[in-house]
């Protein structure tokens, strides 16, 4: 979603935010706090978190802070009139931010919508049978208006289901988490359904994993195949090596052979008295 595309939400969303970070240098991480208002469900919103981590968020019907992890707490946290006076903030402002919106900005940008990003996955490894936790995570949900629904082969699960509220990361945008406690089977089919602004829908189902000892063997077995393949072809090497080098002792000697062996000889006259006499006569 693009600036513009945001610039037409401030009227239905007012929206305060506190990032605590290095001035003039990036960050390492990323510490927020964001409470916001709006005229649609969930009416206002706080919540705290950590490189876009859902820390803690307010629970606004139960009027207490809820942590994500269980006993771990906030070191600071609005108290209950720090958190009425941030409501009446936003209360006051909504309303001239719509009216500006409908005014001028209505007509040149249209309201901005993310659609959201839906992932399912298992908490744990999966093992067929076996109690698990399927998580299931969406993104980019602009305004933040959402819930989740969960199906199991087109029946509701209501049954071990929880969820995060809509909390806010980097960019703007809102993401939310949903947790149900399941026990996959094969030809079992999981959906998750995130009902907002713009519907979207994520499939899950089971693979059997190969066990983890079959696994194992299977990399054995190609370990040793391999290793195998790999001998064979380093002594045919070596072999063929050999070979090569035998050859060529055996043409150098041929070779040296044929250079250095004996030379014809040639009769002298000093070795031959009486070829020298011979000669002699024949030229007086």
């Amino acid at each position: 979603m693009g600036p513009g595309l945001r610039r037409r939400a401030l009227p239905a969303l007012a929206l305060f935010w506190a990032a605590v970070a290095a001035a003039g240098e990036e960050p390492a991480h990323l510490s927020s706090e964001v409470f916001f208002c709006q005229k649609d469900a969930p009416l206002y919103g706080l919540a705290q978190t950590l490189d876009n981590d859902l820390l803690f968020w307010y629970d606004f019907p139960g009027a207490r802070w809820r942590s994500r992890l269980p006993d771990f707490h906030p070191e600071t946290q609005l108290s209950e009139g720090q958190i009425e006076a941030q409501k009446k903030i936003c209360d006051t402002v909504l309303p001239f931010l719509t009216d500006f919106s409908n005014k001028y900005i209505y007509f040149q940008f249209p309201e901005a919508r993310g659609i959201p990003q839906v992932e399912v996955f298992t908490l744990r490894p999966l093992v067929l049978g076996q109690p698990n936790v399927l998580v299931c995570s969406a993104r980019n949900i602009f305004p933040p208006v959402a819930r989740i629904e969960w199906a199991s082969r087109g029946q509701p699960l209501t049954r071990g289901v929880s969820s995060t509220p809509v909390f806010p990361v980097q960019g703007l945008d809102f993401q939310i988490f949903s947790y149900v406690e399941v026990t996959p089977q094969a030809g079992d089919i999981y959906s998750c359904t995130v009902k907002g602004k713009i519907d979207s829908v994520a499939y899950w189902v089971p693979r059997d994993p190969v066990a983890s000892k079959l696994l194992e063997n299977i990399l054995c077995g190609l370990a040793v195949a391999v290793g195998g393949v790999f001998t064979i072809v380093g002594v045919v090497l070596l072999t063929l090596s050999c070979r090569a080098r035998s050859a060529g002792r055996r043409r150098g000697q041929g070779e040296q052979h044929r250079v250095g062996g004996p030379r014809p000889a040639f009769p002298s006259a000093a070795a031959s008295p009486a070829a020298g006499l011979a000669g002699r006569a024949a030229l007086s």
